[in-house]
């Protein structure tokens, strides 16, 4: 969990991030995936307070529910920028080749204690009812659990983005992502540990629905690891080019609050991956694409 107090300088950041990544990819043309939580379509609390009715998910721990956190949010976007994204939202609308996808209603963590299948279907049925048809699913904290994917299917969902075939990149709860793995994961994103992580359409699992898998997760720029700013960019180029010459798909995500900090230097570590892809994209003919570009090419 993300408090305010420490973490909602990031937030208000990722409103100004947004339009800019959103500038670069209309440059660039690439094609976007946005995973987003059913909750910030809401306009107003009144609107928030009724999509909650039957959602408070009995997690053992009250904090990862959304309705723990009901006293914190405010009236609107305009009185609370922090809990709402109706705007953000629909400037995604307005760029081409950007899919609106879902990261479930609540942010729901598939793989927390107390949670359980139907309160899972509970949360698909609010995305359902949003009427986005949202058909590519990134589950919260990664936690890929297969025992909803067949749910997923029921309710329209094509795909999801599981994980690296690493296992400190395998789905962990809070109390399982430990300090190793997280040290590991880290010394991955500036020196290639675990792989390149790409992969072929072939080898696109697809029953019950596709698995897109991650290749890289954008870490965010470090003041207090600037030295090593090289190695993180070569790192993902690197991986790029070995995407582009085996005819492979590299999967690179982040969330938009990673560049709500440090923004200047975000949006020039990704124009410069995005230049990198535009040089692919001429000598060896790589696509952008998003999750449904992707499944629509699998089915084929």
């Amino acid at each position: 969990m993300f408090p305010l107090e420490t973490y909602g300088a990031n937030i208000l950041g990722a409103r100004l991030a947004i339009p800019e990544i959103l500038k670069l990819f209309l440059k660039y043309d690439i094609h976007a995936t946005w995973a987003v939580v059913g909750l910030l379509y809401c306009k107003n609390k009144k609107e928030l307070l009724t999509c909650l009715e039957g959602l408070n998910i009995p997690y053992d721990n009250d904090a990862f529910s959304p309705v723990h956190n009901l006293p914190n949010v405010g009236e609107d976007e305009v009185n609370d920028p922090y809990h709402y994204g109706h705007s953000l939202i629909e400037a995604m609308k307005e760029i081409p080749n950007q899919e609106i996808g879902t990261h479930t209603f609540t942010h729901y963590y598939c793989l927390e204690d107390g949670q359980r299948s139907e309160h899972f279907e509970k949360d698909l049925q609010a995305v359902v009812r949003l009427k986005e048809a949202s058909t590519s699913l990134v589950f919260p904290r990664n936690q890929v659990n297969s025992n909803y994917l067949e749910l997923c299917r029921e309710y329209g969902i094509t795909a999801y983005r599981g994980n690296e075939e690493a296992w400190i990149y395998g789905p962990y709860m809070k109390k399982t992502n430990t300090k190793i793995r997280q040290m590991l994961r880290l010394m991955d994103a500036y020196i290639n540990l675990s792989g390149h992580h790409t992969f072929s359409m072939k080898d696109i699992e697809i029953e019950p629905i596709a698995n897109i898998k991650s290749s890289r997760f954008l870490r965010p720029y470090s003041n207090r690891l600037k030295v090593l700013e090289g190695l993180r960019l070569k790192r993902i180029k690197n991986s790029l080019t070995h995407a582009a010459k085996n005819n492979e798909l590299y999967h690179l995500w982040w969330h938009p609050h990673n560049f709500g900090k440090n923004i200047e230097e975000n949006l020039w570590f990704l124009e410069e991956i995005l230049i990198h892809v535009e040089y692919l994209k001429g000598k060896y003919g790589f696509e952008s694409m998003h999750m449904r570009d992707v499944v629509g090419l699998r089915g084929k």
